[in-house]
């Protein structure tokens, strides 16, 4: 799947396909030289070996599944490499999911920089805030095709067979929480015909993320880079056409807040310009959908509405966590809304999927009544409304909301840990109290 590509053409467009291909007219001859030209692929947050907590209510063979899926999506990575035979790969940060780099997830890394070393293949890594350098660890060598960056802003030349010649820039962390500009520490290296840099920071104004290493747009643009290879969000995302400056995301989604499609991008530069094309990663996929439950008369008709939309959803090869809610049910369905508060419903859909390659796994399901408060009709009035379900649909911090009743001394002798559904009821319930109050104002 493209995602964008951009030239710079000169007006003449006779004298562009030249150009493009190699050749120029000079006083009506035709002479060749060699155009200066490089590919590469630009991936950041691996996350490798990534916990992913709070997912053990998943069946062991999905969660088993979703634990592999950063080294699978680092594969693909690999192969699309190989594939493409590009001349490097950049990875902008965040390799491992914590600091202390499990043997396991560096042992796979190195095996896959292995596979690009035995094709003639150089990686650019630097290291983010979840993979810092200090602390002590215990780290395993890797081939001489990997070229790490220190904890200093440093200059890596990469020189193609033909005479091209890369200067990349870029620094580890030193630490987790590097809060400085280094940006302005940033420069260019004469002597190079394509300047690329790799920084893994926060784009200052475009999210609540951890705020490392923050930039302003302006400060990238004025280094005069040909590319910039950005990590630390996880959401791709385009900042500048020309020059790119991209975000690629992380190239498999962990939970719900991680949505869609995830993957890296190949990047070709040459004289004549730029060109970036998205390719997909992700063994796993993270989706939110919202069916429409107006017409529903019945349980039937809403089991029928759901595996409709589980098939529509499924993609060969791939799997694919889903959350659903149903807008509109209505009010006097008191049965379906009953099969759906208990869990029934969700078991039901939840029944095949488990031994599915392609599975399609339900992991919530809510709905909302056809009633005088309608989210749709709410999110038409007041953009803060959107805001606000944004924020419930997205709030995962109800153990710590909690915490105070739990550790009461009276209260604690008659509370027990709870369940991941009692945790969905309890915030649906608190949304149901608040918009009512709201409607009543």
């Amino acid at each position: 799947m493209k995602e964008e590509s951009f030239f710079s053409y000169p007006e003449d467009k006779n004298v562009h396909s030249y150009f493009a291909s190699g050749i120029i007219k000079e006083n009506g001859a035709e002479r060749k030289f060699p155009m200066k030209q490089v590919k590469f692929i630009h991936t950041a947050d691996l996350h490798l070996d990534s916990p992913m907590v709070g997912l053990r209510h998943l069946p062991k063979i999905i969660f088993d599944r979703l634990q592999e899926s950063t080294f699978i999506a680092l594969r693909n990575i690999t192969d699309a490499a190989i594939q493409h035979e590009v001349d490097f790969i950049v990875i902008a940060g965040d390799i491992y999911d914590e600091e202390d780099r499990s043997i396991r997830a560096q042992a796979v890394f190195r095996n896959e920089m292995n596979r690009l070393a035995d094709k003639g293949i150089k990686a650019f890594v630097i290291h983010g805030n979840h993979d810092y350098l200090g602390g002590n660890r215990i780290q395993i060598d890797f081939p001489e095709n990997v070229f790490f960056f220190k904890e200093q802003l440093e200059t890596a030349a990469f020189i193609k067979s033909e005479g091209t010649v890369v200067h990349l820039y870029g620094f580890s962390y030193p630490e987790r929480h590097v809060t400085e500009r280094w940006i302005e520490q940033y420069g260019i290296t004469p002597g190079a015909d394509f300047h690329i840099g790799l920084l893994h920071g926060h784009f200052e104004g475009a999210s609540d993320h951890g705020k490392y290493a923050p930039f302003r747009l302006s400060e990238l643009l004025d280094k005069g880079y040909d590319y910039w290879a950005l990590g630390h969000i996880h959401k791709r995302a385009l900042l500048c056409e020309q020059p790119p400056v991209v975000y690629p995301g992380n190239p498999q989604g962990r939970n719900r807040k991680e949505q869609g499609d995830k993957g890296a991008y190949i990047v070709s530069l040459s004289e004549s310009g730029s060109e970036i094309t998205f390719f997909e990663t992700a063994d796993i996929i993270w989706e939110e959908i919202v069916i429409d439950g107006k017409d529903a008369a019945r349980f039937n008709d809403v089991y029928q509405l759901c595996l409709r939309t589980l098939e529509e959803n499924r993609r060969g090869g791939k799997g694919v966590i889903l959350s659903v809610h149903i807008a509109s049910l209505d009010s006097s369905l008191n049965e379906v809304k009953e099969k759906i508060d208990c869990g029934e419903l969700l078991e039901l859909l939840q029944e095949e999927e488990k031994n599915e390659s392609s599975f399609v796994w339900v992991h919530r399901l809510t709905y909302e009544e056809n009633s005088v408060i309608n989210r749709g009709e709410l999110i038409k009035q007041s953009d803060f409304y959107q805001e606000l379900f944004n924020s419930i649909e997205h709030y995962d911090d109800i153990t710590t909301a909690l915490t105070p009743l739990f550790q009461h001394s009276q209260a604690r002798r008659y509370l027990s840990g709870m369940s991941e559904y009692e945790k969905e009821k309890l915030v649906q319930g608190a949304e149901k109290m608040l918009l009512e109050l709201l409607h009543k104002n």
